[in-house]
């Protein structure tokens, strides 16, 4: 028997008063029970039952031990209740790090159908482009999209987009329209704060470079409305860069350079035991996210 098992034999025989009727209890010899218990006071190191031929009673320490044994017990029993409740019904809070233009383009409108197929998760939001740390400020999951993870990241692909070299026809027109990936060099780069390299492919090999330019920002919408504003050549994704394009406030440079695909990720803070809830989520956004990514191409 391991060590919660012998608790929970204690607690027999301490309620029943005998090691005979807690042997039959359990369908097991009473040299069995007797055994047992005296292991457990040899691992404590006291003696929990006070024994003679006539009688047995609990020693002050056992009495002491029988309180605690219980309260143990009744913890793990409760805790194993609402997991299975869970399974069956689930609740619970569910804090979830999204970053911000996608979030609000493309998650608001899933993470509301969750949230009404399951009435009973609390959902808390938290839309920022900052590089949260999973597990130390406690989200249940993080939404991020990035081409290169840290090895120690636990995460599950949930969608994927495409990156556009974009700018404004006035910047063009001012400084010429780079004819090749190595022509940035020579261009003014809006630059996301935790990106100073880009990646282009060229036959077939992933290659990347340094980039300069005098405005970064942690959001892809203030990148977009500053190449709008002429004010350079951004490196953006196609759920952002599409409605510019659309309406000609960009335009696509660069377009025979093809981008690897960047990753959509759900960040998990760990890889051992996950929440019903969380699991529930990771799965209906790994569902529902490349739809809405496609129906936005079909838009």
């Amino acid at each position: 028997m391991n060590q919660f098992e012998m608790m929970a034999l204690f607690i027999q025989v301490a309620e029943l008063g005998s090691f005979a009727a807690a042997a039959t209890q359990k369908g097991i010899a009473r040299s069995v029970v007797t055994r047992q218990i005296a292991a457990l006071e040899a691992h404590l190191g006291v003696q929990l039952i006070a024994r003679s031929t006539r009688r047995q009673a609990l020693t002050s320490a056992g009495k002491v031990y029988l309180e605690r044994c219980k309260a143990i017990i009744d913890l793990v029993q409760q805790s194993e209740a609402e997991l299975i409740e869970e399974q069956l019904t689930p609740k619970g809070n569910l804090r979830v790090s999204l970053p911000l233009s996608f979030g609000l383009r493309h998650l608001s409108d899933v993470l509301m159908q969750f949230a009404q197929r399951y009435p009973d998760i609390h959902l808390e939001l938290d839309y920022s482009d900052r590089m949260v740390d999973v597990a130390a400020e406690g989200f249940d999951v993080a939404i991020r999209i990035a081409s290169e993870l840290a090895l120690s990241d636990i995460v599950r692909k949930i969608g994927q987009c495409e990156l556009y070299f974009v700018a404004a026809p006035s910047y063009l027109a001012l400084h010429g329209t780079p004819q090749s990936p190595e022509d940035l060099l020579q261009h003014q780069c809006l630059q996301y704060s935790h990106h100073s390299r880009w990646m282009f492919t060229e036959s077939g090999k992933e290659v990347s470079f340094s980039t300069k330019g005098r405005i970064k920002a942690n959001n892809g919408d203030a990148l977009a409305k500053a190449a709008a504003a002429g004010m350079g050549v951004s490196l953006m994704p196609d759920f952002i860069a599409r409605d510019y394009l659309a309406d000609g406030r960009l335009t696509r440079i660069l377009s025979d350079d093809t981008q690897a695909p960047i990753g959509i990720y759900a960040v998990l803070p760990s890889n051992s035991y996950l929440p019903e809830r969380v699991k529930l989520v990771v799965d209906f956004l790994a569902e529902n996210v490349p739809i809405s990514l496609q129906e936005q191409k079909g838009a």
